[in-house]
């Protein structure tokens, strides 16, 4: 994925009021671009996990790819400002 996608996704993380049309796939990347590893679980869940040991679990969606949870994203968010990457700090 470009750059550009990467800031789109981080983008949409951030919004206001929280969006909850938020492409899984995209957010994958994204942890993968930012170096955390991200391990998806038997029971239909991902945990992304940073360098510092710092770790997000999210449920993964049922149907289809998109994050329909605000609470998800939410997670998502603080778990990335937790690491200093927010819209304005990303650079590709």
């Amino acid at each position: 994925m470009s750059a550009r996608k990467h800031r789109q996704t981080l983008e949409m993380i951030f919004s206001h009021p929280v969006s909850t049309n938020i492409d899984w796939k995209a957010v994958e990347h994204l942890f993968e671009h930012l170096g955390y590893e991200v391990e998806i679980t038997k029971n239909h869940h991902a945990k992304a996990k940073a360098d510092n040991g710092q770790e997000v679990v999210i449920i993964l969606p049922h149907h289809g790819h998109t994050l329909e949870s605000k609470d998800e994203v939410i997670k998502i968010r603080h778990f990335l400002e937790g690491q200093g990457v927010t819209p304005e700090t990303f650079a590709a």
